[in-house]
């Protein structure tokens, strides 16, 4: 398992990416997905699971919504202080496959890029379950491995990578669609490559999004927690 340690000098590093051209631009088509998926409303009370830095916390955070973040890094989880700011925001240090909390407490519950870095997926996703309200969603974002940026990443690993990445668990749609046992849903983002035109991103996503392409980079899955059927065998 990664220990905490290991993300101590990735804040900086992971932010600034984020504030070049191609960085800007993946944050913008990320955001506006995630928004379609979670719909944070005001007045809910969102887990935000692997927060990092709080880059997608904040987008949440101006939903009005109350959010708690959890994140292994104590690193990680001072940066995402700061981005919130005055915003109804608190945060702990923690394993999303122990999550300290009860039983449906959370209106939805979110995970962005952080499930990479667990082996057993589903176990994550069973606890994302576990905390969120009946009538709750649950929404897991990650790096598709049907995507070429997932093949250069891994293969960055190998040579010149940070060693978080020596240790990821990228996935496909219906490997992340099989880790609950209800039907949800997903779609994908940055259909552009790293190497593509800036100017002609709009383009591209667009039409990635008209044929609902399922090779973009930033995959999305959402599901809903429901109360089992009668007879039905019991479950996440």
């Amino acid at each position: 398992m990664i220990g905490p340690q290991i993300f101590d000098d990735w804040p900086e590093r992971y932010d600034r990416w984020f504030e070049t051209p191609t960085g800007r631009l993946i944050n913008h088509y990320e955001s506006q997905l995630l928004r379609e998926f979670l719909q944070p409303d005001k007045g809910e009370l969102i887990l935000d699971a692997g927060c990092g830095t709080g880059i997608f916390t904040r987008e949440v955070l101006q939903s009005g919504a109350s959010v708690i973040g959890l994140d292994i890094s104590p690193t990680m989880l001072q940066r995402s202080i700061e981005k919130a700011g005055k915003l109804p925001f608190s945060c702990l240090q923690g394993d999303m496959l122990r999550l300290p909390f009860p039983d449906g407490v959370f209106d939805k519950s979110l995970s962005v890029t952080a499930i990479e870095f667990i082996a057993d997926a589903a176990a994550a996703v069973t606890e994302l379950f576990r905390v969120t309200k009946l009538g709750g969603l649950i929404v897991v974002a990650t790096l598709n491995s049907l995507s070429p940026w997932a093949t250069r990443r891994a293969q960055d690993a190998k040579t010149k990578g940070h060693p978080i990445f020596e240790r990821v668990y990228f996935r496909s749609p219906a490997e992340m669609l099989a880790c609950a046992p209800v039907a949800g849903k997903f779609a994908t983002a940055i259909h552009f490559s790293k190497q593509d035109d800036p100017s002609q991103a709009a383009i591209i996503e667009a039409e990635g999004k008209r044929l609902n392409a399922t090779t973009g980079a930033f995959l999305i899955v959402s599901w809903k927690k429901e109360a089992p059927h009668p007879g039905a065998s019991s479950g996440a």
